[in-house]
């Protein structure tokens, strides 16, 4: 082929949000955006960035409405309505910890509002028949509507997701449209399509990359964390193992050495799974079937330890409805990849047998805890 619990801040910081005793005058109720009400026990602190160390610029009181234009990623406040590190951008331009906003309805990103004014004009091209627009980056999300040969597209930004084989080209991109649905990039004709805004930014600070291991170091440290993932989710240990070790060529792939990620798992729109803790943006290259390439974005899953990746690889096998029939085989290691394999978990002719052939030359079938 990517949360660890935060913790919570301190009484200071909500000190510091929702102040009293403010100087500056209060904030007047704001028109157009997303209908708000300020829930505080004082008085709210507005700001100008992000940040409680950012200037304020005015006061709100307890049950004071707002309009909130977007939303943007901040500093961390625990506040009377939840703890967050979402800030809402005011149609004034100011911010307010949403950690005291209750709201009736989703607050848009600001990177994707921003990106979304301005769309670039693609075709479909096919010869495989109607093109499906779907809700999100894969063939197994649902489809929202189909498109035929010709049709024109209004393309806003591009994703990593599932790889598509098509007439223009082989990609995992998929273009996200103005209506807010995924097309693969492997069936349109545009120009070059800008990178969708990560809404979960690779983490600030380098992971201190993981030492060599020789295989008998690494299968032994593979162990618990395929073991946890069999309890949790069914995916049998040898086969997470052998897995790793394949893709991850003994833990000295860039991905595993660096972020933990021994599976290649990526980031969807952003999301990353409850076990991973963040996304690791990587500038790649793709090429059409003209020869033509053209700089692409990847977000891959990044973790704390090995043991959350093998937990994660678990959990993105069946999640994945795609391999629910796998799951038959919870206690028949060879069974299970197999099944895997053919649903199109990998495009390699021999990746089972390789696969396998670990699995017996290392002889991971003792790390089926139900033996």
């Amino acid at each position: 082929m990517t949360h660890t619990t935060r913790r919570l801040l301190g009484s200071a910081l909500l000190v510091l949000a929702a102040g009293a005793g403010a100087t500056a005058a209060p904030v007047a109720a704001y028109a157009a955006g997303v209908s708000a009400t300020i829930d505080v026990s004082r008085e709210l602190k507005v700001r100008s960035a992000p940040s409680l160390a950012a200037g304020v610029v005015g006061t709100l009181r307890d049950g004071q409405k707002v309009s909130i234009d977007c939303s943007v990623k901040g500093e961390q406040v625990r506040g009377k309505v939840r703890t967050s590190a979402q800030w809402d951008r005011l149609t004034n331009g100011r911010y307010v910890a949403h950690a005291y906003v209750r709201t009736g309805a989703a607050v848009v990103d600001c990177a994707r509002k921003a990106a979304e004014k301005s769309f670039l004009p693609g075709r479909v091209r096919s010869a495989d028949g109607v093109v499906n627009v779907r809700r999100g980056p894969s063939t197994q999300d649902a489809i929202v509507t189909r498109l035929t040969d010709g049709a024109a597209l209004k393309v806003v930004c591009g994703v990593p997701g599932a790889t598509v084989r098509g007439t223009v080209r082989t990609s995992a991109q998929w273009d996200r449209l103005d209506n807010g649905g995924y097309i693969a990039h492997a069936y349109v004709v545009s120009g070059a399509v800008k990178a969708c805004p990560a809404t979960v930014p690779a983490p600030a600070v380098p992971a201190t990359p993981v030492p060599s291991l020789t295989p008998e170091e690494f299968i032994k440290a593979a162990v618990p964390g395929a073991q946890q993932g069999w309890r949790e989710y069914g995916v049998p240990p040898s086969t997470t193992i052998a897995q790793a070790i394949l893709e991850s060529g003994w833990g000295r792939s860039g991905l595993s050495a660096v972020d933990r990620n021994y599976f290649g798992i990526k980031c969807q729109k952003g999301f990353h799974g409850p076990h991973a803790n963040g996304c690791h943006v990587y500038k790649t290259t793709e090429c059409d079937k003209a020869g033509k390439c053209f700089p692409f974005e990847d977000a891959f899953r990044t973790y704390t330890s090995m043991a959350r990746s093998f937990r994660d690889h678990g959990h993105f096998l069946k999640s994945n409805k795609r391999y629910a029939s796998a799951f038959a085989y919870t206690k028949d290691a060879n069974r299970f990849i197999w099944t895997v394999w053919k649903a199109g978990y990998a495009t390699d002719p021999n990746y089972y047998s390789k696969v396998t052939k670990i699995m017996s030359s290392y002889d991971l079938y003792r790390y089926d805890t139900w033996k």
